[in-house]
């Protein structure tokens, strides 16, 4: 018998589909709001069940030994995202810290810092960066997107604001129906680079467009397992999103736009979410392989500078073994 189609699934899809509350689905193994790292001298905060956690006691500038680095990196497994208040770290901490994690990323449109290539510059006075008010994950128009990113406060708008939000793509995937998780562990998606850097808005000059040209040319559109496990965990995660993703392969087009349009709002439900306000300095690290966020746009005529590391990843792998083409 043949499988049902993605439209006969969205048909029978509603809010039943959803498992109800439960104590279980709170902080797994019986864990505290706080508590206090059993080898290092960290207090870890946690944001919400599913996500986010503020690490104390850690100071980023200082040098990082082989165990904390680990330790860091288990953390970061566990709660998806780490946030650490006040750094102040220069372009160049900020580079040290993030390549202990792994080779770093050059991205091919933002500007950078000019000592720091590998630093982008994220400056609303000088960026069209509208795109980052969606829910995304980074740079997945590439055969191997980030394993993760670190995000730094450079210049915050003073009439406040400019909050991200970041969402768990684990806890959504297993918030779906056993029928959808079924159909769409074989699918994969189209992700482009052009769906989140237009010509329009990134070719304006002659030497825009001519780098707009190049960069195209060289990240042609990527396909990626709709479901993807985690290399490292082994747990599922939804990875569409709505800055890159462009298509369900192999399926009419119709069903193509409702599948993606029901992950769309599937991951922007606040059960999933935590929200960071942000300070100066503030260091944010997140798993860019199973997370989205998402740049609150409520500080127009405000300026908003950040600085972001990106470090490079691995093809992704679906349940069923597809990987990237």
């Amino acid at each position: 018998m043949s499988p049902p189609s993605s439209a006969n699934i969205l048909e029978k899809l509603s809010s039943s589909s959803f498992p109800p509350y439960s104590e279980d689905m709170t902080f797994n193994n019986s864990d505290l709001r706080s508590y206090r790292h059993n080898r290092q001298d960290w207090v870890v905060e946690r944001l919400s069940p599913h996500i986010g956690a503020v690490v104390h006691g850690l100071d980023l500038a200082a040098p990082l030994s082989v165990p904390a680095t680990q330790d860091i990196r288990e953390l970061l497994l566990r709660h998806q995202v780490l946030f650490m208040r006040e750094q102040m770290l220069t372009p160049h901490q900020h580079r040290d810290f993030a390549s202990h994690f792994g080779a770093l990323h050059i991205h091919p449109v933002f500007p950078t810092v000019p000592e720091v290539p590998q630093a982008i510059v994220l400056d609303t006075a000088h960026n069209d960066l509208r795109d980052n008010a969606l829910w995304h994950t980074d740079v997945t128009f590439s055969p191997t997107p980030p394993l993760g990113a670190v995000l730094v406060a450079r210049d915050l708008p003073r009439a406040g604001g400019g909050d991200t939000l970041w969402a768990s793509a684990t806890a959504a995937y297993e918030a779906l129906s056993a029928p959808m998780k079924q159909h769409l562990e074989g699918l994969s998606a189209l992700h482009d680079f052009t769906r989140s850097f237009p010509l329009s808005r990134f070719g304006r000059t002659e030497d825009e467009r001519a780098h707009w040209m190049e960069t195209r040319n060289s990240h042609p559109p990527v396909e990626h397992p709709v479901i993807r496990v985690h290399p490292e965990t082994g747990q599922r995660a939804i990875f569409v999103n709505e800055g890159f993703t462009v298509e369900i392969c192999d399926v009419e087009p119709e069903e193509s736009a409702a599948l993606l349009a029901f992950l769309f709002r599937h991951v922007a439900r606040p059960e999933f979410h935590m929200r960071w306000s942000w300070r100066e300095g503030d260091v944010a690290f997140w798993d860019n392989r199973i997370t989205q966020h998402y740049a609150v746009d409520d500080y127009r005529l405000h300026r908003r500078v950040m600085h972001r590391v990106t470090i490079m990843g691995d093809r992704p792998f679906g349940p069923a073994g597809i990987t990237a083409s």
